[in-house]
């Protein structure tokens, strides 16, 4: 629950500030009053299948801020050593949130830092599958599209560019 404080911001009911303003598909702020898209709750506790699964169905319904989130809970609660892993798979939810917004410069930067995390990751612990995710193809994904974005210097389809984190199509 959120409500406005005397300083006229939205505060949850710890008194930390929380925008409660509704948001679209790409997480951007609506006004006031606003039918949105209903936010991913925070600080879910998932088992790291459940993770990839819940991400990856936000990912192909074009809604990558929501999987950075799914992506985010998964970094804080899960083991040390895999934080850097699911911290990477977030940068690239939000470097395709960024890319669909038309921030091309924003996008690429984090879809390139993102691929960068998961290969050296991978390349850390000698693990490429972990979860069932192809880290290899995702990192190649996030690069192409990297590209694509400058070179195009438009926003891009969230929903038609999605990864497919499985590279199975699942």
């Amino acid at each position: 629950m959120t409500s406005a404080s005397d300083d006229g911001r939205d505060r949850d009911a710890e008194g930390r500030a929380r925008n409660a303003r509704p948001r679209d598909g790409l997480g951007r702020p609506l006004p006031y009053g606003t039918d949105g898209v209903e936010r991913q709750p925070e600080g879910v506790v998932r088992a790291p299948e459940e993770t990839v699964t819940e991400a990856q169905a936000l990912l192909t319904a074009g809604k990558p801020f929501h999987a950075h989130e799914v992506f985010e809970d998964a970094w804080k609660s899960g083991p040390d050593e895999e934080r850097a892993l699911w911290r990477g798979l977030a940068q690239l939810a939000v470097g395709l949130t960024h890319a669909a917004r038309g921030n091309v410069t924003g996008g690429a930067r984090l879809l390139r830092r993102g691929a960068g995390a998961v290969e050296q990751w991978a390349a850390e612990t000698g693990r490429s599958r972990p979860y069932g995710l192809d880290l290899a193809g995702l990192a190649a994904w996030a690069r192409e599209l990297a590209d694509t974005v400058e070179k195009d210097g438009a926003a891009v389809d969230a929903e038609v560019r999605a990864p497919r984190l499985r590279g199975d199509g699942a």
